[in-house]
């Protein structure tokens, strides 16, 4: 009989306390549709961002009926969108970030890209790049390939086009250079010998180096 009486008396209590907040619920959706008959005239109501989130952090709730029966000036579309945008502001890193963006790529790299080209007419944009990285740089192969289009180059190689000797001449020009032996009498003891002379010339600066100079010069001397 007391268990029958508290459970009746919990009960009681329930429905006036729901009775109560249906009510307060009705008070505010009136307060909104006031509110919303005064706004007509506009368009949209503006919010700032604290107003969103607000409106965000309140209107997510368990029961998936309570925003549609509440939600007067603002669909509930739009507050759980809010909602999201709340949640994705939380996960996003991009403010920590220095330098947003792919970096640039130096001068001195695109130079070179450049000078390769030129220098090989008939290299690629993948050959060039891997040269490149075999000198120490990070390229990738777009980059370089983009890099040769911005420069009016032709990225791919023309394979059907073969290198002319003046042509591979005039791109090595500055690191060719040509070696050779020639003789020299000496006056030695009363006697003339015969001695050779190895020397380079760079052709480009037509500098001569005399490498060394033997009476018979072998494999492993020249070497």
């Amino acid at each position: 009989m007391k268990q029958n009486l508290w459970l009746a008396l919990v009960t009681c209590l329930a429905f006036c306390v729901d009775r109560e907040l249906w009510k307060a619920m009705d008070y505010l959706k009136e307060q909104v549709r006031v509110l919303k008959e005064q706004k007509e005239k506009d368009e949209r109501i503006l919010l700032n961002d604290q107003q969103r989130i607000s409106l965000a952090a309140q209107g997510q709730a368990p029961d998936a009926r309570t925003p549609g029966a509440t939600t007067g000036l603002f669909t509930p579309d739009t507050v759980l969108g809010w909602y999201r945008k709340l949640i994705a502001q939380k996960y996003d890193g991009s403010g920590n970030r220095k330098n947003p963006g792919r970096p640039r790529m130096s001068q001195e790299i695109i130079d070179l890209v450049i000078r390769f080209k030129k220098e090989n007419p008939h290299w690629g944009y993948t050959r060039i790049r891997d040269y490149i990285v075999h000198l120490g740089y990070k390229i990738g192969e777009t980059t370089v390939k983009n890099t040769l289009l911005d420069n009016g180059f032709d990225p791919e190689p023309d394979l059907t086009r073969k290198t002319t000797w003046k042509e591979f001449i005039k791109s090595h020009w500055n690191i060719l250079a040509a070696c050779d032996l020639f003789s020299v009498e000496l006056l030695v003891k009363g006697r003339l010998v015969r001695c050779m002379a190895f020397f380079a010339i760079e052709l480009s600066t037509r500098k001569v180096e005399l490498l060394g100079v033997r009476l018979q010069p072998n494999g492993p001397w020249m070497e």
